[in-house]
């Protein structure tokens, strides 16, 4: 479960839930017990704009209780939303009298496609100028969390904030993760530091509040405390943008780490102590089944990561009308970043309801090659899967069709995935009765004249449903 969250670029998040008892310097969901209570007033501004008297339990909030999505049909793409909250998880728990609950401090909307195999994410401004779902009206983006927590909303500050991003970028988002600073120093810790090369030198501030430290230019490995200052630094020239991308680099170097079979033998050394913290500092609606079946695919993953960035060219410095600095986006651009980094099927929600109007909907093109000595399997294969409401725009023998996967054909029926088209892949999978992974075989190719190439074997031409 450690390498899921880094192969995923997630950075220790998705693992296991944890609850701290009596935990009081964050407004983190978790039900503390009735020992731990207590009441906090503070002065906020509602969505109107007037200042009222808020009397509010500290900065422990009842749990968020969000629905899981349908369990996964081995086709739908999964989104997760992970956030750092901002500096109040460190200050002392009477800031919050003052303060109220945290905002969120760093957005990554991260996403895996178990069909064509492939993972990617976006980093989200904190000063992102949107429109906060429920009635909060326009505001920084990193306010919905700490809206979803002060009002107690369902689902608390993670709802609210998985809402505000979905929204915004356009896509549905089943998950959260939020982590501690904690618990992300004493993991980097664990497994010995993160090594990264960094263009330039910079200054960052201790988490320990212990002075600042100097990160020269070049390749050096970095502690916990340097690696989280590192990571948050917003004042270089371009503030959150240059944030951003740093933290895409130590998302890349972790990934490095975990992937080098050289550190095998520490990170499974480290696995309890990780357990332990992880367990303290990380809270999630991911179940530890399904955080399981990610770990499984993400060991299969046909490319890195594609991490993004939202830069200056979708977005632009400016003011809000009570003179406050914000960042306005360029919707459409961000939506073309969003359409480059989930592809085709990043828009389709989970695979529920009706697969055939699915499959139709979804109008992926299918080309069909018989590799049998069975003369005509292809063309009645190809009637019958467009009868069925599948868009078969093709159909021919293996000379017809010189792929490097049918060269020499394998016995048995195989799937070629050029571009992320779940729907249909799952509908030929069920239909064909494959019973091995490797009947599947992505081979992403957006440019291909196909989304997906059907390798017919022997086994479809001897038991298959067409009319006889």
């Amino acid at each position: 479960m450690w390498g899921l969250g880094l192969i995923l670029g997630i950075a220790l998040f998705l693992f296991t839930r944890g609850f701290v008892t009596c935990y009081s310097l964050t407004s983190l969901p978790g039900v503390a017990p009735s020992s731990c209570t207590g009441t906090k007033t503070t002065v906020i501004i509602n969505p109107q704009g007037t200042p009222v008297v808020v009397t509010a339990a500290a900065p422990t909030v009842s749990a968020p209780q969000i629905a899981l999505p349908q369990p996964w049909d081995g086709a739908s793409r999964v989104n997760i939303l992970v956030m750092g909250l901002d500096y109040r998880d460190v200050t002392d728990a009477a800031n919050f009298a003052n303060q109220g609950p945290a905002r969120s401090d760093t957005m990554w909307l991260l996403t895996i496609d178990p069909i064509t195999m492939t993972a990617g994410g976006i980093s989200i401004p904190r000063d992102l100028w949107v429109d906060i779902p429920g009635g909060f009206g326009y505001n920084k983006i990193n306010t919905a969390y700490f809206f979803g927590e002060l009002y107690k909303l369902p689902g608390g500050g993670p709802a609210l904030a998985m809402k505000t991003v979905s929204e915004f970028i356009g896509v549905p988002i089943q998950y959260y993760a939020v982590i501690q600073f904690s618990t992300f120093i004493s993991a980097i810790d664990r497994i010995g530091g993160v090594e990264v090369c960094l263009p330039t030198a910079i200054d960052v501030g201790r988490y320990d509040q212990n002075g600042i430290d100097h990160l020269p230019a070049g390749c050096q490995t970095l502690n916990g405390i340097d690696t989280l200052g590192l990571v948050r630094n917003r004042y270089t020239a371009n503030g959150d943008v240059d944030r951003s991308n740093r933290q895409k680099l130590v998302l890349q170097a972790l990934l490095d780490k975990i992937k080098s079979p050289k550190n095998w033998a520490l990170l499974v050394s480290q696995a309890p102590g990780l357990y332990q913290d992880l367990s303290k500092g990380l809270y999630t609606n991911l179940n530890l089944t399904d955080a399981i079946r990610l770990a499984a695919l993400s060991r299969e993953l046909s490319s890195p990561p594609d991490l993004q960035v939202i830069d200056y060219t979708m977005m632009t410095d400016t003011k809000a009308p009570d003179g406050t600095d914000i960042l306005r986006p360029f919707t459409d651009k961000v939506r073309v970043l969003r359409d480059e980094v989930f592809g085709g099927g990043a828009l389709s929600p989970a695979a529920t309801g009706d697969l055939t109007a699915k499959v139709k909907a979804e109008a992926a093109r299918v080309v069909v090659i018989n590799g049998t000595g069975t003369s005509g399997l292809a063309a009645a294969t190809q009637s019958y899967l467009n009868s069925q409401g599948m868009n078969v725009i093709a159909a021919g023998n293996t000379t017809d069709y010189p792929d490097k996967y049918l060269t020499p054909f394998p016995n048995r029926t195989i799937l070629i995935l050029h571009a992320g088209k779940p729907y249909a892949a799952q509908y030929l999978i069920g239909l064909m009765k494959f019973n091995s992974a490797s009947q599947v075989i992505v081979d992403f190719n957006p440019a291909a004249p196909e989304d997906i190439l059907v390798g017919l074997g022997y086994d479809w031409a001897s038991s298959n449903p067409m009319p006889k």
